[in-house]
């Protein structure tokens, strides 16, 4: 199903670190290698494991998935409005 490097491990931290589901987690993996996509086109980084495992700890916490991404991923990325409107995309095509 992950056709990308890491992906199931980093699947497995996601859950056992945020207490999120194996479903949600997935998707945040996905999500955040769509965010290393991005990295040379507006963005320096992607986001971390540790950013998608913070941003799984407020999904646990009842907060939806796209205003934890914005929370924990997109605002810890840049400051850049065109790239926060880009990832805040990217987070609802997926959740």
């Amino acid at each position: 199903e992950f056709n990308y490097p890491n992906a199931e491990l980093e699947q497995t931290i996601i859950e056992k670190e945020s207490g999120i589901d194996a479903a949600i987690a997935r998707q945040l993996v996905k999500f955040g290698h769509m965010t290393r996509n991005l990295k040379g086109s507006g963005l320096d980084e992607g986001a971390s494991t540790r950013l998608l495992v913070n941003a799984g700890k407020l999904m646990a916490s009842d907060v939806a998935p796209v205003v934890a991404t914005d929370a924990a991923i997109a605002q810890a990325l840049t400051d850049d409005d065109d790239m926060l409107k880009a990832i805040h995309e990217l987070s609802r095509s997926i959740f």
